[in-house]
């Protein structure tokens, strides 16, 4: 009997039971979209800030007491050098797969045939690396520095044989040199004087505008630095900081307590990233570069509000719909619940009536919700991200705790007045 009134009225008023569906849809496929996309916008979000450069830099010790005493960037000291050979520790550390992309420099001199100094820099542009735990990694400035311009020419391809003796100019020394793409170069080191062609001209805006950029072994054959690099940049996805990541940066990890440190550590922090790189290279300092790691952690939590935000809106919009639907409903039905109630139906089997009645209704909207909700992410991501949004398995049930408690709340107003409603005034027409 219970589930012949059921189905009785999910027909007899299937117009307001759809338009019901309708809105739980509305709430359930803009909360999944929100929500879908918040989970993923953080790898989303830093992958698009990593083509803006690096937001670590490692430097040797010596070097990094040095700056700090004399307050200066970049300062050539000349007797403190990374170990080439280590590299590809960097990616063996705890967050190994959240750093995405990182290249070694070497700084050097040398002059033109003119006698023109210029300063030359040696590094990795597509540089392909193969690593103990199977992953495949093509490391370098060519990603690294995807805002360059490049006038004329092309990148280096270090992946071709030939490109060992060729080199990037700025667009500044290609003015004073008077070289193009394809022009050969004949640079004199400290060390020896080498003949490379010119693969391309570039622009990046700044400093490196007056640079030569060269493969790393080829720079560091000019200045007999064979195995030592002045520095290395890192790109890596990064947790936004908080009260704890903070204290470990200002006062160092032995200031954590066992489950403070634990916690920090097997956390994306960029201070734990930097502290578990120092741990792989020999006597290295690694510090985030604030500016990039600051504007990680504000755009993140600003993204994140909006959407949390959005999400709780549309379930407010949605409930209130409910509200509306289903209070329509049970007037309709008035005189059909008070003859319940006149024949010795109790509030409680009305209201469980009512109510499995709207959660039927709700599941048909709340599964439909879902899909069309995931199809928004997916058109979310291709536009604004040009990549696919990944559904995170905690997405259901999430969604299907909000679909529960906005079908609650709009049917809270509905249920209090069916508790109100008395036979005799209901069959007598008033």
């Amino acid at each position: 009997m219970f589930f012949r009134m059921i189905r009785g009225t999910l027909f007899r008023q299937w117009k307001k039971m759809l338009m019901i569906a309708f809105t739980i849809a509305l709430g359930a496929s803009l909360a999944t979209a929100m929500l879908s996309v918040m989970l993923d916008v953080g790898d989303k979000v830093n992958q698009e800030l990593k083509t803006y450069g690096a937001n670590i830099t490692v430097v040797p010790k010596d070097s990094s007491i040095l700056n700090n005493l004399y307050d200066v960037e970049g300062g050539d000291f000349g007797s403190s050098y990374l170990k080439e050979e280590e590299l590809g520790k960097i990616k063996t550390i705890f967050w190994a797969f959240n750093i995405v992309d990182y290249a070694p420099f070497v700084n050097t001199e040398a002059k033109l045939d003119d006698g023109t100094k210029v300063n030359v820099v040696g590094s990795w542009f597509n540089h392909h690396m193969e690593l103990p735990t199977g992953e495949k990694l093509d490391a370098g400035i060519t990603s690294m520095r995807s805002w360059w311009e490049i006038k004329d020419g092309k990148w280096i391809d270090e992946q071709k044989s030939d490109n060992h003796n060729v080199a990037m100019v700025g667009t500044a020394v290609a003015e004073k040199a008077g070289v193009k793409a394809g022009d050969a170069l004949h640079l004199t080191g400290s060390a020896g004087d080498r003949t490379v062609r010119v693969v391309g001209i570039f622009d990046a805006g700044g400093d490196e505008d007056d640079q030569i950029f060269m493969p790393l072994n080829t720079a560091q054959a000019l200045s007999d630095l064979n195995g030592r690099v002045d520095s290395i940049e890192v790109s890596a996805l990064t947790t936004p900081d908080n009260e704890l990541a903070v204290k470990a940066a200002k006062e160092g990890p032995s200031s954590l307590t066992v489950s403070q440190y634990e916690t920090w550590y097997c956390t994306a922090y960029v201070s734990s990233i930097c502290y578990q790189i120092q741990e792989v290279i020999t006597d290295s300092v690694a510090s985030p570069v604030r500016q990039v790691a600051d504007s990680e952690g504000a755009i993140m939590e600003k993204t994140e509000l909006l959407m949390i935000l959005i999400t709780i809106l549309s379930l407010i919009g949605a409930a209130l719909g409910i509200c509306n639907l289903v209070t329509a409903s049970v007037m309709e039905r008035s005189s059909e619940i008070g003859l319940m109630k006149a024949i010795g139906a109790q509030n409680g089997s009305i209201t469980g009536l009512v109510l499995t009645e709207i959660f039927i209704t709700a599941i048909i909207g709340g599964v439909a919700g879902f899909f069309i909700g995931f199809g928004f992410a997916q058109i979310i991501g291709q536009t604004v991200f040009g990549s696919a949004i990944t559904m995170r398995a905690m997405v259901i049930p999430i969604v299907a705790v909000l679909v529960v408690l906005v079908t609650l709340a709009g049917s809270i107003p509905a249920i209090r007045m069916l508790l109100r409603l008395r036979p005799a005034e209901v069959l007598h027409g008033r």
